[in-house]
């Protein structure tokens, strides 16, 4: 099997392609900062392209059988601390999605093969903030940034791919729970100074995902040629912070009572605070429906897994 994984070094793209690649797949990553892929699996090709055409890689599009679109700037920024939404910031997200989107439509019209399956990457942000309500994928979208950016802008971009025959399934995936990069080891460090505790109310949901579901989803989703559409990556179990931070103080044998304030994230980042001070509940229906089996579905042992 070919697989063509826009995006392909961050955080999913890393394990998706090493697991493919350790399968004997052949795994072709674009990316249009090659220098991040260090540490890439050595039978994964990279390939540099400009995330806004398909110039360089027509080639590789056709005949595949399938492409995974994760590109996208990062939400958080890449450096420990997250970014700040700034006008440019924010223009840079949606715009990186936006076009990395129509170069994979343009790609596949050129390709006198076009691939069986395109997985288009989303997020559960699409639903917005609804406080205890439970979300499937039959809930309607809301209306706040994130939100606005997953149903404007990000599944929209790969819609037309449809049009030439190929599957499309868009994953929205919470968050993902990984020891390297994400939420976690920002998360994580606090408890390892004795200083953890919930963040905000803590009474805020966190739809979550352990790595290794999230690609072993991915993997299901192209494999049953049955499948299309929405599907919530994310685990059976939501938890809300509190839960969260005492499930870190067990597993670390850590204290789990110093809050974070809200007022403070504010403050220190802005806008984009609004990812761990807002939630959704969300839950993974048609996934569970279509016969997917979580090896992580409570918050605790995957937590265990990742940092013991």
């Amino acid at each position: 099997m070919r697989v063509v994984i826009t995006g392909g070094t961050g955080l999913v793209g890393r394990v998706l392609s090493a697991n493919l690649a350790a399968d004997g797949h052949e795994v072709i990553v674009l990316s249009r900062l090659p220098e991040r892929a260090a540490g890439m699996a050595a039978t994964v090709q990279l390939v540099h392209w400009d995330a806004h055409t398909a110039e360089g890689w027509v080639h590789l599009a056709d005949g595949a059988d399938a492409i995974v679109n994760l590109a996208g700037e990062n939400l958080a920024g890449t450096a420990f601390f997250p970014s700040r939404w700034t006008e440019k910031r924010k223009r840079e997200i949606r715009e990186s999605r936006f076009h990395a989107g129509h170069a994979v439509v343009e790609a596949v019209a050129q390709a006198s093969r076009p691939p069986e399956v395109l997985i288009q990457a989303s997020g559960v942000g699409y639903y917005g903030p609804h406080g205890d309500e439970t979300l499937d994928e039959g809930a309607s979208p809301g209306d706040d940034l994130m939100a606005r950016l997953a149903h404007e802008d990000w599944e929209p971009s790969t819609a037309a791919v449809e049009e030439f025959g190929v599957r499309r399934v868009i994953v929205r995936s919470g968050g993902v729970l990984d020891t390297k990069s994400g939420a976690l080891p920002r998360l994580v460090l606090p408890f390892r100074l004795f200083v953890g505790g919930p963040i905000g109310s803590g009474k805020q949901w966190l739809s979550w995902i352990h790595r290794e579901d999230e690609v072993r989803a991915i993997r299901f989703l192209i494999d049953n040629q049955e499948v299309r559409g929405p599907f919530n990556l994310c685990a059976p179990n939501p938890v809300t912070y509190r839960q969260l931070a005492q499930s870190l103080g067990r597993v670390m044998g850590r204290p789990s009572w110093i809050p974070l304030p809200g007022f403070a994230m504010k403050l220190a980042f802005g806008e984009v605070s609004s990812v761990l001070l807002e939630g959704q509940r969300v839950l993974p229906r048609r996934l569970q429906e279509a016969g997917f089996v979580f090896h992580y579905p409570e918050i605790e042992g995957a937590l265990r897994n990742l940092l013991k």
